[in-house]
């Protein structure tokens, strides 16, 4: 299990990847975000967007699952204070495949129990940035331990 002490600044990690299915977009866009070139496929290809694309959103969930089940559970994270600079950089489309890695910018003690890193992450498909964001991220002290 990886504390904050084990965070080295420049390290960088991959979470994994994952394909998104239109099944799943419309899905969440019906709950979440049902703009029409979310849930509609005819409504969609009339959009600026061409076709059927992820809310945002949806882009940022699938983005944390990966960052969970890749990477934070193998650490001493006790969650977030926020999210800086977040960008959606182009849509994510059905049969998309959803790259995760992240890099730690900084970090710096928090509290006596905890530290604090800046974790950019980037959400890529076929190399290309589709997300972008720096996470506030909290990470448990091996002292406390």
């Amino acid at each position: 299990m990886d504390y904050f002490e084990d965070l080295t600044e420049g390290e960088t990690a991959t979470a994994g990847s994952r394909e998104v299915t239109a099944e799943e977009i419309v899905a969440f866009a019906e709950q979440y975000d049902p703009q029409p070139f979310h849930v509609d496929e005819d409504a969609a290809a009339q959009s600026p967007f061409g076709g059927l694309v992820a809310s945002g959103w949806h882009t940022a969930a699938l983005t944390m699952r990966l960052l969970v089940g890749g990477i934070l559970s193998e650490t001493a994270s006790r969650g977030a204070l926020g999210v800086d600079e977040l960008r959606w950089h182009q849509p994510v489309r059905p049969g998309d495949e959803l790259t995760v890695e992240t890099e730690i910018e900084t970090k710096e003690p928090w509290s006596d129990e905890a530290g604090l890193a800046r974790v950019r992450t980037e959400t890529q498909v076929d190399d290309e940035l589709a997300m972008s964001m720096v996470g506030l991220v909290l990470f448990e002290r091996r002292e406390n331990q």
